[in-house]
């Protein structure tokens, strides 16, 4: 198949649901930990496909939701000192901080812009060269090596106003925490864009250590419906295994150049997820050698203390605990134009995905 359309064909959707339904026997949890496929399966309505026995639960995809409420916070404090052009895509602009969020102290007239890559921001460094330009790196294997080739690139062009936020992370230690929390998981779906970054081989501990298998998907239905097939194949056999269903994106190996390019400007430091605590080695922070980069080293601010997230429980549906509609602010006291929690801003949270496509569930 050579365009989407085809992996959108409806009598290709009804094939792989009626092998499903043929296969599967056993109840089946199948966790995504991609962000992109949650808002997929509920776009397509690929839970209301399945038989009962099948239960699809969302993860720890979303890095904007993940990511630390003092880290927004801390990006703020940056943004509010003078001589700052703070850089950000665009998921962050409206997730709450403790007392403020990025859009709202723009609205106060500091300088916060919104780019599509980070090249963007070396863009801005180079035509405001008596500005401090702060690039807020997030995301998980998929957008770290762009992290890094603006940090090289900011080197080779010796650019001395250009530097990174990082709260970059990488997906393996969330898988494992959840299992080790005793999350009701019994196969992954496993991350496309992470997984041709990173290879496969990151998720070989999955199967060996917890006997859970992983498949990798792309984001159409025939691609997360013949992911699920697998699945439900290797757990109806007992045979876990990880397992590509993306191959048109992702080889075994994954992008060497880009996993050198990463590996070259980030080293790996414990960090904080929503949901999970702290992590050992689940995060990735800018080596030495280029710490002239780095945000956190050279800019001091004060930080405000950081609030809980309240009656929010973004954190428990990120641990596939609670779907997005048990909340009780859900739909109510928190929306997309009004959030209260990260899972309902980012276009890859749970609660966004439900609220938009809750009439599919």
């Amino acid at each position: 198949m050579k365009y989407s359309s085809e992996y959108r064909n409806k009598e290709k959707v009804k094939i792989l649901v009626e092998k499903i339904k043929s296969v599967s026997s056993k109840p089946i949890t199948i966790m995504e930990v991609c962000g992109g496929h949650t808002m997929s399966i509920q776009k397509y309505g690929i839970p209301s496909l399945l038989p009962e026995n099948i239960n699809l639960i969302s993860g720890p995809g979303c890095p904007v939701c993940v990511t630390d409420r003092k880290y927004i916070d801390q990006s703020i404090a940056y943004a509010r000192l003078d001589d700052v052009i703070l850089t950000t895509y665009g998921d962050l602009i409206r997730v709450p901080g403790s007392s403020s969020s990025l859009e709202n102290e723009r609205a106060k007239g500091h300088d916060i812009r919104i780019v599509y890559s980070v090249l963007d921001a070396i863009k801005i460094a180079e035509e405001n060269p008596e500005k401090k330009i702060i690039f807020l790196g997030i995301g998980f294997e998929t957008t770290t090596p762009s992290s890094a080739v603006g940090i090289i690139t900011a080197k080779q062009k010796g650019l001395d106003n250009f530097y990174v936020y990082s709260a970059h992370k990488i997906m393996p230690p969330a898988m494992s925490a959840l299992i080790d929390e005793d999350v009701k998981i019994d196969a992954y779906l496993g991350p496309g864009h992470v997984t041709a970054i990173s290879g496969i081989s990151i998720f070989d501990f999955i199967p060996e250590k917890y006997g859970l298998g992983v498949v990798i998907s792309g984001f159409e239905p025939v691609d997360i419906l013949g992911a699920i097939l697998l699945l439900v194949e290797q757990y109806e056999k007992g045979k876990p295994a990880v397992d590509i269903h993306y191959k048109r994106m992702v080889k075994p190996e994954g992008n060497i150049v880009a996993q050198q390019t990463v590996n070259k400007v980030f080293e790996l430091r414990d960090d904080w997820w929503r949901g999970l605590g702290v992590l050992p080695e689940s995060g990735l922070a800018i080596r030495k050698e280029f710490s002239k980069y780095d945000a956190e080293k050279v800019f001091e601010v004060e930080v405000e203390p950081t609030k809980k997230d309240g009656a929010c429980i973004c954190g428990t549906v990120l641990k596939g605990v609670a779907k997005p509609f048990e909340c009780k602010l859900f739909g109510k006291a928190c929306t997309p134009m009004d959030p209260v929690g990260p899972c309902m801003v980012s276009s890859e949270g749970a609660c966004h995905a439900y609220y938009k496509y809750q009439s599919l569930n």
